[in-house]
């Protein structure tokens, strides 16, 4: 009998404690039918909690990356320079883009801006370290840009958590927070960047750099400066003339491949029957990295100047434009090279080979142009 009481005992309680849990939720049903704005406030309260540990996260690469650039430039800088005064300064410092109000001449506009801004950069890191040699001193600068791309990621995700905070605005916040996935992918692409730049080797971005030397490589040259940071060979290639372009390197540069391709074809007239750009190109979800893909244009990113520049002078002479892609995702692009990126190299040159062999005349010239960092890859 006892037992029975027991068990008796046990089901009211549950009976009751399940009428408890079914009465709070539909207390809480009726307040949110009663007062709107409570369950907005409750998802707001839940979403900036999940922001702000984010943004924790996103302040840690930050300063990750702050440390090991200071102590890289600390490295190269004489003692009496303050160097974690200086980078802050670097990190903080900006371009403004040339009115558009009115578009003529908007191109040589932006290309003065950014090379102004590209050369003062430069300039800045040569007064911090002067230790460091020109080779050293490119690679340095774009670890230091690295640095700043990661704080102005964290500048940016701050300013929406804390204006959302302040203005309890739910639908700033769900913007950002939606965007956070890519954001944090990206701060972490630039932190295993700043490893590749502190120890000068080879990015994703570098595949049309290494293609292009690939093709030189082993053959009778000519080899010289056509524009700042900027090198071309001159070589022969079954009864063609080949000119590749490319960023100088193994310092960290893209050169200006815009302005070598233009002065090539400016001096040799209509005796370029053909200019092949070569660049790494942004993959969709799916796809295979270190695919090469074939097209026709120019294969250059940036600012649009380079592209703009060699889309002219071809246009001018009615030289067609191909154009051969390595498909990268974005983390693949900053960070160290991959294998299956770098075996592509070889099949960018077999597909080089065939289209010069296929399109072009003997006797006749040809440009190809690797684009991007050149950090790593050296002349040979």
């Amino acid at each position: 009998m006892k037992d029975i009481l027991d068990l008796l005992q046990i089901g009211g309680q549950q009976d009751i404690l399940s009428s408890l849990i079914s009465l709070i939720w539909l207390m809480l049903l009726m307040s949110f039918f009663l007062y709107p704005g409570l369950s907005q406030k409750i998802q707001l309260s839940y979403m900036l909690r999940d922001l702000e540990r984010k943004l924790n996260r996103l302040k840690a690469i930050d300063d990750d990356v702050k440390d090991r650039t200071i102590k890289t430039l600390q490295t190269y800088a004489p003692p009496e320079i303050d160097v974690k005064n200086e980078l802050e300064k670097l990190l903080d410092s900006f371009i403004i883009s040339p009115e558009s109000m009115d578009p003529y001449g908007i191109v040589y506009k932006l290309e003065h801006i950014v090379n102004t801004w590209e050369d003062r950069f430069e300039e800045d890191v040569v007064k911090i370290c002067k230790k460091a040699d020109n080779i050293r001193v490119k690679t340095l600068t774009n670890l230091v840009e690295v640095a700043r791309g990661v704080h102005f990621i964290y500048r940016f995700v701050r300013h929406y958590y804390l204006l959302g905070k302040r203005t309890s605005n739910i639908y700033l916040i769900l913007q950002i927070q939606m965007l956070m996935p890519q954001i944090m992918e990206i701060a972490n692409a630039y932190r295993q960047a700043s490893y590749a730049f502190i120890h000068g080797q080879p990015i994703g971005d570098g595949i049309g750099v290494l293609s292009v030397a690939r093709l030189a490589y082993g053959r009778e040259k000519k080899t010289y400066e056509i524009a700042k940071d900027t090198i071309a060979h001159e070589l022969d290639f079954e009864g063609r003339r080949l000119i590749l372009v490319r960023a100088s390197g193994p310092g960290g540069t893209v050169g200006r491949p815009g302005e070598g391709v233009q002065k090539i074809v400016e001096a040799e007239g209509d005796k370029v029957k053909l200019i092949i750009t070569i660049d790494a190109g942004l993959k969709l979800e799916g796809e295979e990295s270190g695919k090469v893909v074939e097209g026709v244009g120019v294969a250059i990113g940036g600012t649009g100047v380079d592209k703009y520049r060699i889309e002219e002078i071809a246009k001018a002479k009615g030289t067609p434009l191909y154009a051969i892609v390595i498909y990268e995702s974005i983390t693949e692009a900053i960070t160290p090279m991959r294998e299956a990126i770098a075996k592509a190299a070889d099949k960018v040159i077999e597909k080089v080979k065939q289209t010069i062999t296929e399109k072009v005349e003997s006797g006749s010239t040809v440009i190809v142009a690797g684009i991007g960092n050149s950090v790593g890859i050296g002349i040979t």
